[in-house]
């Protein structure tokens, strides 16, 4: 979840929403990629998730990021919620999990060094209090009760908001967690059609990470449980925006869209002022009932643009939102799955061609079919593992067009952080196959090895 936006002044044209976002558009020269990832933090003695307050808590974590590194902290209300440092931010999800945003870099032999020193940081700070961290894309053994919401404004006016519009919303809140890449265009027309592929892709990215096949103790029939939740999540805001692919799609189609759906709040002066299921329109015309009289600023738009969770993100970036949490190597395959696709224009045209005669119901079957099989899944006549296959050789071949080379030169491309993927290629078995065969296995249904056997 985002920490308040900067944005800018009064809105004083409708234009100036639609300009927003094409601000984003610079020369390839300047493209950068940010990875986010998070993370369940729990007590290792007791395997319970973190609090906010106390010797073993999320609290105690940030302090020790901020005392033993340098980070700076972010407050709200008094009470230390992010951290900032060189372009990066830490911050919270609302059930506590641990999120980096990581600073715009130019290669991913960047963001994997990035990756490391962040979990390194944050294990020599857990260690000290007891305290470990666990890459999975949902909790697999902890109840709604037992995971506490943290003290974020927007987060106490999300919780209340999603029982109203959808079923599974305050699981996604407290108990799921992702790995993102947030990736540049060039132009508008760059943007339409990175966010095409992005969009209709995100099934093969959520497959091929998938890694959460246990909640609340058991298998839940699913391999990615957290792409399940969003499913159910709030329509409104969510899913594979079939609107994307329609003739004319643009900016203002995009800002067309966002301002139909409902806000959240609006933030002034440290505060979230509730705004739910309130207008953006009317909010523009000065009739938003929370701040009768008011007009928007930039900054009030750029903060509802992050109250939209479809499966890929149009900002000034395109934010890739289909893949669960996981282990390290993980966190630097996905962004160079996604800068091997679409950072190199032979490697994007040819994922374009591979999708441009989909149709909106095989779109979305395919999404379902990711969350459900995994690789194993498929939609009109696709089948996920080759799919996936095609892909992933796109994205190598334009890792190697990059040609980024790491390592002070001795590595001449970004190539092998492709080896987590290419192996589940090999395999044809994703994270959440690997952990089912424990559970039935060498675990014999005793959940609770995943700790010991899966933690950062």
């Amino acid at each position: 979840m985002s920490i308040p936006q900067s944005g800018g002044g009064p809105i004083e044209r409708p234009e100036q929403l639609a300009e927003y976002l094409a601000e984003g558009c610079k020369p390839k020269a300047d493209w950068r990629i940010g990875t986010e990832h998070e993370k369940f933090g729990y007590c290792k003695d007791t395997l319970l998730p973190l609090p906010y307050e106390g010797k073993r808590s999320i609290k105690a974590v940030l302090e020790g990021l901020r005392d033993s590194f340098g980070w700076e902290p972010v407050l709200e209300a008094g009470n230390i919620i992010g951290l900032i440092k060189d372009g990066a931010n830490v911050s919270l999800e609302p059930g506590g999990q641990l999120e980096l945003s990581g600073a715009p870099l130019e290669s991913i032999h960047q963001t994997c060094d990035e990756v490391n020193e962040h979990l390194r940081e944050v294990r020599e700070v857990a260690d000290k209090i007891g305290v470990g961290f666990i890459g999975l894309g949902a909790a697999p053994i902890w109840t709604h009760e037992q995971m506490p919401l943290m003290p974020k404004g927007r987060y106490v006016l999300m919780n209340e908001y999603m029982g109203r519009v959808g079923t599974h919303g305050k699981q996604m809140m407290r108990r799921t967690c992702t790995v993102q890449v947030n990736l540049d265009f060039g132009s508008e027309a760059d943007m339409v059609e990175k966010f095409r592929v992005s969009l209709a892709l995100q099934p093969v990215t959520t497959a091929l990470f998938a890694n959460s096949p246990f909640f609340e103790g058991k298998p839940n029939g699913h391999k990615s449980w957290r792409s399940r939740i969003w499913r159910s999540l709030d329509d409104s805001r969510t899913g594979m925006l079939p609107f994307v692919f329609e003739d004319g799609f643009g900016f203002q189609r995009y800002v067309d869209y966002v301002l139909d759906v409902p806000m959240y709040f609006v933030y002034r002066d440290g505060n979230y002022i509730d705004a739910r299921g309130q207008s953006f329109r009317d909010f523009m015309a000065g009739k938003l009932p929370a701040l009768p009289g008011e007009i928007p600023t930039l900054s009030d738009w750029a903060d509802h643009l992050t109250t939209i969770f479809p499966e890929a993100r149009l900002k000034r970036f395109i934010e890739m939102r289909g893949a669960d949490g996981g282990p390290w190597r993980r966190l630097c395959a996905m962004p160079a799955l996604w800068v091997g696709l679409i950072y190199d224009q032979s490697s994007l045209d040819a994922a374009w061609d591979l999708v441009k005669d989909w149709d909106a119901e095989t779109r979305e079957a395919l999404r379902v079919s990711a969350s459900v099989d995994g690789l194993a899944g498929g939609a009109g006549g696709i089948k996920m593992l080759d799919l996936a296959r095609e892909v992933v050789a796109i994205a190598e071949a334009g890792l190697k067009a990059r040609a980024v080379p790491g390592a002070g030169g001795l590595v001449p491309d970004e190539t092998h952080f492709l080896s987590a993927v290419k192996d589940t290629l090999e395999s044809g078995k994703t994270p959440a196959d690997e952990l089912l065969e424990h559970y039935h296995g060498d675990w014999h249904g005793d959940l609770t090895r995943i700790y010991a056997e899966y933690s950062y």
